[in-house]
């Protein structure tokens, strides 16, 4: 009945809190209420005293088990409101902050629930403790590859680099694709080639990593050759490709936008380009860039001029016989 009259009041309210903190206590107290129901029937009906002494230990340990299992719902339900869809989208990023502190916060409770229950057990913490300092040396140091992949992933879910869905690669090793799953151990990759790649966190660690999934844009950096013969048509095709990219639409004009002849090649003249879309998908990126090589070369066939390809001019001298004048 109380449970029933709490979930009335909660529901009534514009807040979600008070549902979650309802929700997580209903089952731990139904089942808390027949803990005490049992721990009254001790008290009335006296059994044996080994067999009571043996219930009434067992109550305690039914306590701090039921606490523990009500601050376990309880995190899981602030861990759904937070991730819920109703409260707005939320950055990758901001996802893995929050499932990486739930999962934190239960490793810690359940170690403490744990060392609770060995107290009500009669078990001495304190030796336990001193005996898991000397003993957590020797483990630290057979275990220090599972220690740092540990560590590892504990600073990937801190500091964020990347999280689930992103695309990775790193310039110092051969890894590139979509992150699947971050796990304490090891992060799955899926490769482009549809090929699992499971990477040890202790790795993320000691090398660099981009993630072009937080790109704000891509870039369009193309150098172009016109024959020298078109020399004359430098001036006009630079200019009106300026032009051109400045009114098209997928080009983002708050970003850096140049276009000019740079170098005497050794059988072109060059112009380059360089631009933003304000797309980042890569196969719109791809798109847009055809479109804006297909508008340069109309240009420049427009002005009278072509694209240059490797050509190499052979000079002949000619050179007299000996005693010709």
């Amino acid at each position: 009945m109380l449970v029933r009259q709490l979930h009335r009041a909660a529901s009534a309210t514009d807040y979600n809190w008070d549902d979650v903190a309802v929700t997580a206590m209903a089952v731990p107290v139904r089942v808390l209420l027949w803990v005490l129901v049992l721990y009254l029937a001790l008290e009335i009906y006296p059994v044996a005293e080994t067999l009571q002494a043996f219930l009434a230990q067992a109550y305690d340990t039914a306590l701090v088990v039921l606490l523990a299992w009500f601050l376990q719902r309880l995190i899981h339900g602030v861990e759904e409101e937070l991730l819920c869809e109703t409260r707005g989208t939320r950055q990758s990023a901001d996802k893995a902050t929050v499932r990486a502190a739930a999962k934190l916060v239960r490793f810690v409770l359940w170690i403490t629930a744990g060392l609770m229950i060995l107290q009500s057990l009669g078990v001495s913490i304190s030796g336990l403790l001193a005996f898991g300092g000397i003993g957590g040396i020797a483990v630290g140091f057979a275990a220090k590859d599972l220690l740092a992949n540990f560590f590892g992933g504990l600073s990937v879910y801190l500091d964020r680099p990347f999280t689930a869905g992103d695309w990775i690669r790193s310039p110092d090793k051969s890894i590139e694709g979509t992150v699947e799953d971050i796990g304490w151990r090891l992060t799955r990759i899926r490769t482009f080639d549809q090929r699992p790649l499971y990477v040890p966190n202790s790795t993320f660690l000691q090398i660099s990593v981009e993630n072009p999934s937080r790109m704000l844009n891509r870039r369009i950096y193309e150098t172009i050759g016109l024959r020298y013969q078109d020399a004359a048509l430098m001036a006009p095709v630079v200019t009106q490709v300026k032009e051109m990219l400045r009114n098209h639409p997928e080009i983002d004009q708050s970003r850096t936008l140049i276009v000019n002849f740079v170098s005497f090649g050794p059988s072109s003249l060059d112009f380059f380009v360089y631009t933003f879309t304000k797309t980042t998908d890569w196969v719109t990126y791809h798109e847009i860039k055809q479109d804006v090589m297909l508008k340069i070369l109309d240009i420049i066939h427009a002005n009278g001029g072509d694209v240059a390809f490797p050509t190499q001019t052979l000079q002949l001298e000619h050179i007299a016989p000996e005693g010709e004048a």
